[in-house]
């Protein structure tokens, strides 16, 4: 059961992923309005660091069953070890950062990076055995 759960929560995350590319691409300035959100209240930032736990948590579980489990492990725990310095970072600092991100990405970063996201997105969902 939980396995299953982490293995739809992994194929959604990289959908998530994908459709994150495709806004990049088609709505530059969207992407950089909600870059400059990151941290910016104390919802927004617990909130946004405690939802990206879950597809690493489960990408951590499903990883043995996946075609690349060190990919899995690795990319699972670099998200978990994020997530906790960010939980440690001042909220300000959090948003000082997202601030001055979204000042120097223009648009068109964003949109020449889209396809590495929508890739890395594919990447996640290549990965889940399907059997």
């Amino acid at each position: 059961m939980i396995i299953t759960a982490a293995k739809w929560i992994s194929i959604l995350f990289g959908v998530f992923i994908i459709l994150v590319g495709f806004i990049m691409l088609y709505a530059p300035k969207k992407a950089r309005a909600i870059l400059r959100k990151a941290g910016s209240t104390n919802f927004i930032n617990y909130a946004e660091i405690t939802i990206r736990l879950i597809p690493a948590i489960a990408m951590i579980l499903y990883a043995d069953f996946s075609k690349f489990p060190i990919a899995f492990k690795i990319f699972g725990w670099v998200m978990v070890l994020t997530s906790a310095i960010l939980y440690i970072v001042p909220r300000k600092t959090h948003h000082s950062f997202s601030l001055k991100s979204a000042e120097r990405l223009k648009p068109i970063y964003f949109q020449l990076i889209s396809p590495f996201a929508m890739l890395l997105g594919g990447l996640i969902i290549y990965n889940v055995n399907w059997v």
